[in-house]
């Protein structure tokens, strides 16, 4: 079991120098750090626990936007963002893992059924996970809000095996893909130039005229496919062909993809966004490109979606310049934008702070899935700085080196917890 002692040592970035990294070749990073608090897989469960103690709601089964909502919390105000639920959903699957891992049958259960639960909630709550549904309060109104189910329900499926999650993981990846039968919108992919549209157009006819392809749905694009591939049999007959009869018998909207069609569409997408939202120099990730137009924000969040969406396809291809990509684009997000502290970054937005339960999913895939272990110091000195400054409730922040105020967001409170699932003392 890790413990971590107070030092009052530097952080040393040895072998690789800041300022000249951005132009050096992907290499491996070796840290010498102050390490902060304690941390113990007991810690781990108080912190999931405590997250749910305050911000899931037993009567909606949502997760609140702040821990001092009252329960029974069903209004676009008061919940978390439609997107950021589903990631609240991987952590529940996270910690089902780890139950297991630990093999805690009564938290195997109890996780199970914290699963279980969040999806009939937010089923009840978001139109059934009617994808056409633009419900001004409860429905679904931009291509990655979606994209974010569609990589949860697809997680889902390949770990409970049940059969619905992978039909509305299926139909939301082509009511993306595809556009809407309903509302007739253009699609999310762009079949001339590629790559993926942020936001439906609802011209008739549809046009270009709002041409932003945002990172945050092109990557978990990548992600979404891959995962689809990996969890449908090789075996599965439904899953030789794409649907050939389509949403309300119209086959140019079909409702699945075959399982080789969704490894294309994986590889597809992620060349075009290496090619367009990928700086092959440092490793920032674009937030954004419109038509020649590149905003090269980089967050935390699509650092993360990168690398998962590099790791997925590396893990399925063993060609080696998706492993190099993630680690690029890691190196970038450790020496670059977590510099000066060296602590997992999180951006000032409102909804930022959940960016870090997304990256942490991401970051185990290149540590234990493609064996980067040089990352695990730098997980570790974030997860023990945000740790050391929980509230007296054990929830925690966005700002790691910060005490928590008692009123925390679902959005900040988030991503300790998700980390210490990911990254527990005895992995």
């Amino acid at each position: 079991m890790k413990k971590w002692i107070l030092s009052s040592c530097f952080l040393l970035m040895i072998g690789i120098g800041s300022s000249a990294f951005n132009r050096q070749k992907p290499s491996r990073i070796i840290l010498d750090y102050p390490v902060v608090s304690s941390y113990s897989d007991t810690d781990t469960w108080k912190a999931y626990e405590a997250f749910n103690q305050y911000l899931f709601d037993p009567e909606t089964h949502l997760y609140k936007v702040n821990s001092a909502i009252t329960n029974g919390a069903n209004t676009k105000a008061t919940i978390g963002a439609i997107w950021t639920q589903a990631i609240y959903w991987d952590m529940a699957m996270n910690a089902y893992k780890l139950a297991v891992k630990e093999n805690d049958r009564q938290k195997q259960a109890r996780y199970k059924d914290l699963v279980t639960s969040i999806y009939r909630g937010d089923s009840a709550h978001y139109v059934g996970f009617d994808f056409h549904n633009q419900d001004a309060q409860n429905g679904w109104f931009i291509y990655d809000d979606i994209m974010w189910w569609t990589i949860s329900f697809s997680r889902a499926y390949g770990l409970f095996k049940n059969p619905q999650y992978l039909k509305l993981a299926e139909e939301s990846f082509c009511r993306v893909w595809h556009g809407s039968y309903k509302l007739k919108d253009r699609g999310s992919y762009d079949e001339k130039s590629g790559g993926m549209f942020w936001q439906w157009n609802r011209n008739d006819p549809s046009d270009n005229s709002d041409n932003g392809k945002m990172s945050c749905i092109n990557f978990p694009t990548v992600i979404a496919a891959v995962t689809l591939y990996n969890n449908i049999a090789a075996s599965d007959v439904r899953h030789k062909t794409g649907d050939k009869e389509g949403f309300d018998e119209n086959p140019e909207y079909p409702r699945w993809h075959s399982k080789d069609t969704y490894l294309k569409n994986a590889k597809e997408i992620y060349a075009w966004g290496v090619d367009n939202l990928f700086d092959k120099g440092s490793g920032n990730v674009a937030d954004s490109r419109h038509g020649k137009s590149v905003d090269w924000n980089a967050t935390l969040y699509n650092q993360g979606t990168f690398i998962g969406a590099s790791c997925l396809l590396y893990k399925l291809t063993g060609e080696r310049s998706y492993l190099d990509n993630a680690i690029l684009a890691a190196n970038y997000t450790v020496n670059t934008m977590s510099a000066p502290l060296f602590i997992i970054p999180n951006g000032d937005g409102t909804e930022q702070g959940i960016y870090t339960a997304i990256f942490a999913q991401y970051m185990h895939m290149l540590i234990y899935d493609c064996n980067q272990p040089q990352y695990l110091k730098w997980i570790e000195r974030t997860i023990g700085f945000g740790w050391s400054h929980r509230n007296d409730k054990n929830l925690t922040g966005k700002s790691y080196t910060k005490s928590t105020g008692p009123t925390v967001s679902c959005y900040d409170a988030s991503g300790i917890p998700a980390l210490m699932l990911l990254f527990d003392s005895e992995k």
